[in-house]
């Protein structure tokens, strides 16, 4: 099928911590990964004093904010903010169980891309589980318009991103990718790609509490005369395109299972991925649940429909 099909489910094989900073928040935040048995997807509780300590599952279902990031649970209670660059970590990488610890209500921004986690998670190393894998396998084209910006769902026989901007600055223009989704692929051309902003929108963000944590050390800044001031200039010529991919992978990860089909979005963001997985999800008829099955002769795979009532956390 040309796909990379793991026919079981995954976790980490340790434990470890990472420390930074939220770009919104600007404050201090550490966060610790733990193994988890299968059927447990990511899950995070926050453990500092302000929060009552109930796990939050990285779902569909528990997104509370998309403006400039992605969040989950009450904004005005128990959530987590800035999830996507993570969460496109563990879903790039292959990682479907893990129990996630934080001490503050923002995920660290490390360097604003994805590299620190999948670079952890190579060191912490990935285990197989006993339990089978499934898929969203996506089996008639799903599409929704929000202004000048699209993003659709197609039937295609493996994971595959197709992410189209056009911004009105020479310094990005107008920028297309198309890639075929592996955890090689993932960590080689899209994981490093950092996130982006604009010098004049600074102030603006600032006084309403925003980006408070940004710099030249987590993001990419376009300045007053439209080009790049970090002064280490782009880690790849279209890295603009690649960083709205790498959000693409983690805000669709958020399906609570990896899908089988091809997103496709032109200028797209945090909150219309979002909108684009709940129409996936709410249309039952858009796609069927699979697992890897092998044959009995040959060491090929097949991927076979699977009756999974109880295993559905996508269900919103």
């Amino acid at each position: 099928m040309g796909i990379e099909l793991l026919e079981y489910q995954t976790t980490l094989k340790s434990r470890f911590s990472l420390s930074g900073i939220g770009v919104h928040s600007g404050k201090p935040v550490s966060i610790h990964f733990s193994p988890a048995e299968a059927d447990t997807g990511v899950v995070f509780q926050r453990i500092d004093e302000e929060a009552s300590g109930r796990e939050i599952r990285a779902l569909a279902a528990e997104v509370g904010e998309t403006d400039l990031c992605t969040g989950l649970g009450d904004p005005s209670g128990d959530h987590v903010a800035t999830v996507e660059h993570l969460m496109a970590a563990l879903s790039g990488m292959g990682v479907d169980n893990v129990a996630i610890e934080i001490d503050g209500s923002e995920v660290p921004i490390m360097d604003g891309s994805a590299a620190a986690f999948v670079e952890a998670f190579r060191q912490a190393g990935i285990e197989q589980l006993a339990e089978k894998r499934r898929y969203i396998r996506i089996v008639k084209p799903v599409r929704i318009d929000m202004g000048g910006s699209w993003a659709e769902f197609q039937p295609y026989e493996g994971t595959r991103f197709e992410i189209e901007i056009d911004f009105d600055t020479p310094a990005i223009g107008r920028q297309a990718l198309s890639i075929d989704m592996s955890a090689d692929v993932f960590a080689r051309e899209v994981a490093r790609a950092r996130t982006f902003g604009f010098i004049k929108d600074v102030e603006r963000l600032w006084a309403a509490g925003f980006a408070l944590g940004s710099s030249l050390e987590n993001s990419v800044v376009i300045g007053e005369d439209h080009r790049v001031i970090n002064m280490e200039g782009l880690r790849y010529p279209d890295e603009f395109v690649r960083h709205k991919m790498l959000d693409a992978v983690g805000d669709l990860a958020l399906a609570g299972a990896r899908f089988i089909g091809c997103f496709r979005s032109y200028r797209g963001g945090h909150r219309l991925n979002a909108a684009a997985l709940r129409h996936l999800l709410t249309d039952r008829s858009a796609f069927e649940i699979v697992e890897t099955t092998r044959r009995e002769r040959g060491r090929g795979a097949e991927m076979v429909a699977v009756n999974a009532p109880v295993y559905a956390p996508w269900v919103l």
